[in-house]
């Protein structure tokens, strides 16, 4: 990991609440076909986001520029994750959505621009949560996908820095607040138990106690 990333890595791991759990990393090392469709899925979502903010905030000269190259970005990495599942035989198909950012948006105030500064946050937790987990599946994974996985830290990571300095340039007053609130969502989304694995879901729901350590948590190897 070169330095300017691992300085990146740094940034974004203080401002989360904690680390992915190692229970997911090890489903993750036994779904991998779930994790390539739901990140083709997250990608889509994300550029899905900046579009629709596009729209509805068009007054907000800086937030469009940021939010068409970030769409565009996330378009494209959406085609490196798609050639990826191709060339390994992945079939595409339907998932369902993971809770993660439901749990988040339901927070999310009515009046603006408290509604646009809660979503800027919560933009910034996604990435910031997507650049973490990047990081920690990257060694455990074979070399073609570490080095993807490794690519993406850069523009993540930007995209993170970006949503903050909207959220807090579309305020009037400070929202260090929100991003407390947010963060001990955030938290709760991935550290409490979920029924599925995806992407950014909590920790999984094992069925297997051969897979478990004496402390109740996956181990990886």
């Amino acid at each position: 990991m070169a330095s300017s990333d691992a300085d990146v890595l740094k940034e974004i791991n203080a401002f989360l609440a904690c680390e992915t759990p190692q229970a997911w990393l090890q489903r993750a090392l036994c779904e991998p076909e779930i994790l390539l469709i739901d990140h083709a899925n997250c990608e889509k979502k994300a550029a899905s986001t900046a579009l629709r903010m596009m729209f509805r905030y068009v007054e907000h000269t800086d937030l469009l520029n940021k939010m068409s190259r970030l769409a565009r970005e996330e378009l494209r990495h959406f085609e490196q994750v798609l050639a990826i599942m191709q060339a390994r035989g992945v079939e595409y198909r339907h998932l369902s959505a993971s809770g993660y950012a439901s749990r988040l948006h339901q927070h999310v105030r009515t009046w603006e621009p408290a509604r646009l500064v809660d979503q800027l946050i919560i933009g910034a937790f996604i990435e910031a949560r997507s650049c973490e987990r990047f990081a920690a599946l990257a060694p455990l994974l074979d070399e073609e996908l570490s080095a993807f996985y490794l690519s993406l830290l850069r523009s993540e990571g930007r995209h993170y820095r970006g949503y903050l300095e909207l959220a807090r340039n579309s305020s009037s007053e400070p929202v260090e607040d929100r991003i407390v609130f947010f963060r001990e969502l955030e938290r709760a989304a991935i550290e409490e138990e979920d029924p599925d694995f995806r992407f950014h879901s909590g920790v999984p729901i094992s069925t297997q106690a051969e897979d478990l350590d004496a402390s109740g948590q996956f181990v990886v190897s």
